[in-house]
């Protein structure tokens, strides 16, 4: 049995979602027993050129759902941009996760030659769906959920490796 492009993706980007889920709620709960404001932490950044909590969340999100939506042409659900909380973040994780969930797994099957443009700044990149999901949007996605882990590590939230990676 072959693995398919949703195979490779979806559950991996499910999976990583529920550690983070319990990595921002372990997040939250040590600034409430240190007094800390929420603020410190969701603003907190790695460096200053580098987006805050709230962005790698709103990043891996954003890497997750479009490989659904790029690779097996499912319409978009547009997320604003616009969490300030931990409430807001764990929504944004909830909508993302539904969304996938909501993803059937046929959709993606025969589209591994598939074109795939991803327009940034810089301009567009063209990929083959299999380009695009194992050389770009899972390697983004983990970027962003690691930077996430890495500021609430560096803010002094007692999580470890076994929180990011999470119960098999």
């Amino acid at each position: 049995m072959s693995l398919s492009l949703y195979d490779v993706s979806v559950p991996a980007f499910l999976r990583g979602f529920a550690n983070l889920t319990d990595i921002l709620k372990k997040g939250e709960a040590f600034a409430d027993e240190k007094g800390l404001a929420h603020k410190e932490l969701l603003e907190a950044r790695l460096f200053e050129d580098m987006l805050p909590l709230t962005g790698q969340i709103q990043r891996a999100s954003d890497a997750a759902k479009f490989v659904p939506v790029r690779v097996a042409q499912v319409e978009n659900v547009p997320m604003a941009d616009e969490e300030v909380t931990f409430a807001d973040l764990h929504a944004r994780i909830d909508k993302t996760f539904a969304f996938l969930k909501s993803v059937d797994p046929v959709s993606m099957e025969g589209r591994e030659d598939a074109e795939v443009t991803v327009k940034t700044r810089s301009g567009e990149t063209h990929f083959t769906a299999t380009g695009y999901v194992l050389g770009f949007a899972i390697p983004n996605f983990y970027f962003h959920v690691s930077t996430a882990y890495a500021i609430l590590r560096h803010k002094g939230v007692p999580i470890g490796k076994m929180d990011y990676l999470g119960k098999p």
